[in-house]
């Protein structure tokens, strides 16, 4: 996609479609090894016009992170909408893990909060990364109506999901040791997971 094309969109769908491609190329590269020019390639524009609409790396990591976490939050707040009052804690925490985990399919999603979180020490990015995280906590205890413990469980679990995620352990799905570990982590949905991480596609060789 050139710049004039880029600038035909509208403003809202130019963000998001460059922060997506920054989510790739950082949740595959990280911070230190994300660059301006490997996120343009990526999402079909010039460096330029990357710089002129985010101002350098810095901001462009904090914004993809805030997206990340924005995502997160955003499904489980439709999630939580959709109960009824009817369900038991594990429905809720049940619910809001499906929730989570159909975000597999955007990987740099994932990968960009397990970055941001391994910032903690940064004075800019380390204040950012509590606030997200502690977001889609309150959202979780308070909105959803758990307990402080059940949610605590509850994020004790998403973080193995993370982690699980993170190093495509599905792939291992071979290893009876791995599908006992997923099967207890997922449930009757380990299945699903898989075949969700298998579509999962890599950065193009020229964002690499």
């Amino acid at each position: 996609m050139s710049d004039d094309e880029a600038r035909r969109m509208s403003a809202g769908d130019r963000r998001e479609q460059i922060l997506a491609a920054a989510s790739r190329v950082f949740g595959e590269r990280g911070y230190a090894g994300g660059t301006t020019d490997a996120i343009a390639r990526e999402a079909g524009v010039s460096q330029a016009y990357v710089v002129r609409m985010f101002g350098g790396k810095e901001n462009l990591f904090k914004e993809a992170a805030e997206r990340a976490s924005r995502l997160v939050l955003e499904v489980f707040r439709d999630t939580i909408a959709g109960f009824t009052g009817d369900e038991t804690a594990h429905d809720k925490r049940m619910a809001l893990a499906v929730a989570y985990t159909n975000l597999v399919s955007d990987r740099g999603t994932l990968l960009t909060l397990l970055h941001l979180f391994s910032l903690g020490h940064d004075a800019t990015f380390g204040p950012l990364g509590r606030a997200c995280f502690l977001n889609v906590y309150r959202a979780t205890r308070d909105e959803a109506g758990l307990t402080s413990q059940e949610a605590s469980d509850f994020f004790a679990q998403g973080m193995l999901t993370t982690v699980l995620l993170a190093m495509r352990m599905p792939e291992a799905a071979g290893d009876p040791a791995a599908m006992d570990l997923m099967s207890c982590t997922f449930g009757e949905h380990v299945t699903d997971l898989i075949q969700l991480t298998s579509m999962q596609a890599p950065l193009q060789p020229g964002s690499r």
